[in-house]
C-alpha cells in the first residue's frame, strides 16, 4: 500500500464522444452540475446567475435562472444598451448586437414551446 499512487482526479482529453448515448450521459451529467454550481453560485453572492443552453443533444433548450431566465437577459440587456449608448459617445464600439439577437430568439422560442403545449 506504501508504494501505490492515488491517481486523484485527472485531466480528461477534451474531443468528441463518438458514441451517441455515451454523449448523451455525459450532457446530462454535466448539465446537472452546471446547474447545480449556477444555484450555489446564486445562493452564496446573492447574484442573478443565468444559464441559457439553446441545443441539447436531443434538440430541445433548457435553462436556469436564479430569477427569470427573462428577467436576467432583459436587466442584461438593458446593462449592456446603456454601456452601448455611452461607449458610442465615446467613440468605442460594443459587440452585444448578437446578444440582443439571441434574446429575440429566446422569445421566439419561448412562444413556439406555449403554441405546442
Amino acid at each position: 500500500m506504501e508504494n501505490e499512487t492515488k491517481k486523484g482526479k485527472q485531466k480528461i482529453e477534451m474531443k468528441f464522444i463518438e458514441s451517441e448515448r455515451a454523449r448523451n450521459v455525459s450532457f446530462s451529467k454535466r448539465k446537472k452540475t452546471l446547474f447545480q454550481d449556477a444555484k450555489k453560485f446564486a445562493t452564496q453572492t446573492k447574484a442573478d446567475v443565468g444559464v441559457l443552453m439553446l441545443f441539447s443533444p436531443g434538440g430541445k433548450s433548457c435553462s436556469y435562472g436564479s430569477t427569470s431566465i427573462e428577467e436576467i437577459i432583459e436587466n442584461f440587456l438593458k446593462v449592456k444598451i446603456e454601456d452601448h449608448q455611452r461607449d458610442y459617445v465615446e467613440g468605442k464600439s460594443n459587440g452585444f448586437e448578437a446578444l440582443e439577437d439571441l434574446h429575440k430568439e429566446l422569445q421566439t422560442c419561448n412562444e413556439k414551446e406555449k403554441n405546442e403545449y
